[in-house]
C-alpha cells in the first residue's frame, strides 16, 4: 500500500504532515464524441506487466510509483472492496485534485482493459479540460440540459479505453443541479457505460458538492497537500463526509517532498 495513501484514517496523529505557515507549492504544471465500444458490465482484465501501456501526462518516476499503489488499492483488489465510481475532492482550495485526478484516471487505463472516464464536476473552477489539452465547448453542463445519452458529450484522451467528459462551457449556470435527480441520473447512466469513473469535485471548503455527489458514487477520495494543509480543515472535510454518510475511501498525500521516515509512519 502506498504510503501516501490512507493517512487519514489517523487524522489528528500526524502533526509533521502539517503546517500552518508553509508556503504552498504546486506542482502541476472538444473532440467529436466516438460510439462507446465498450460497456461497463464486461469484467476488466488487468494487464500483465508486459502489456501496461506507458502514460502521457507528465509524472516523476516517484509519482508514478505512488499512484500505480493508490490505484491498485482503490480499483483492482479482488472482491467487492473494489470501487469503481469514486469522487476525487480536495480538502481545501490549491491542493492539485484535478492534477491527481486526471493522472489516476490515465494511470488506471494503462493497466486495464475496461473503460475509465474521468468526469470535470467542479463548476466552480473547472480545470480538468487543462490536464488533458482539450477544449471545454462541451460537457457535463450540457448534458445536464441536453437529452442526449451522457457518453456523447465524452471524448477519448490519448489511449483507446480512456474518455473525459469536460465541466462544459455554460457550467456556471447549472451548479445548483449538483444536487438534482438529473445529476444522480446522469452518474447512473455512467456507472452503465464505463466500468470506472473518476469524479472530479470542487474542494470541500469551497462548497458541499464532493459530499453530494459522493452519495452517488462508491464514495471519496481527498487530496492533501503536503506541508499546507490544515489539520482543522482535514477534519472539518471527514466530519462533513461523515454527517452525509459518505463512504470515505482514503487521502492522496499530494506534493509531498520527503519520504515519511519509517519510525514515525509506523507510529501513525
Amino acid at each position: 500500500m502506498s504510503r501516501n495513501f490512507e493517512l487519514l484514517q489517523n487524522l489528528g496523529k500526524e502533526n509533521f504532515v502539517f503546517e500552518h505557515d508553509a508556503e504552498p507549492i504546486l506542482t502541476t504544471p472538444r473532440a467529436a464524441a466516438i460510439p462507446l465500444p465498450v460497456m461497463a458490465h464486461v469484467e476488466p482484465a488487468t494487464l500483465p506487466e508486459s502489456e501496461v501501456r506507458p502514460l502521457q501526462l507528465e509524472m516523476n518516476a516517484s509519482q508514478r510509483d505512488e499512484l500505480s499503489k493508490v490505484v491498485q488499492r482503490l480499483f483492482l483488489v479482488p472482491g467487492e472492496d473494489a470501487a469503481h465510481t469514486v469522487v476525487v475532492a480536495g480538502t481545501e482550495s490549491g491542493s492539485g485534485c484535478s492534477w491527481m485526478c486526471a493522472r489516476m484516471a490515465e494511470m488506471l487505463a494503462s493497466q486495464v482493459t475496461a473503460t475509465v472516464c474521468v468526469v470535470d464536476a467542479n463548476f466552480v473552477a473547472p480545470g480538468l479540460h487543462q490536464q488533458f489539452q482539450v477544449e471545454n465547448a462541451h460537457g457535463l453542463a450540457d448534458a445536464l440540459r441536453d437529452a442526449e445519452p451522457v457518453h456523447t458529450f465524452a471524448a477519448r484522451v490519448g489511449r483507446e479505453n480512456l474518455w473525459m467528459v469536460p465541466s462544459g462551457g455554460d457550467s456556471a449556470s447549472w451548479q445548483n443541479l449538483i444536487s438534482s435527480d438529473r445529476m444522480r441520473a446522469r452518474i447512473a447512466e455512467l456507472r452503465q457505460q464505463f466500468h470506472y469513473v473518476l469524479i472530479d469535485a470542487p474542494s470541500l471548503n469551497v462548497t458541499n458538492h464532493a459530499a453530494v455527489l459522493g452519495r452517488a458514487a462508491d464514495g471519496v477520495v481527498l487530496v492533501i497537500r503536503a506541508n499546507a494543509s490544515r489539520r482543522e480543515i482535514a477534519r472539518k472535510a471527514v466530519q462533513e463526509l461523515e454527517n452525509a454518510q459518505v463512504r470515505i475511501l482514503g487521502a492522496v498525500l499530494n506534493q509531498r517532498e520527503f519520504p515519511i521516515p519509517e519510525k514515525i509512519y509506523k507510529r501513525l
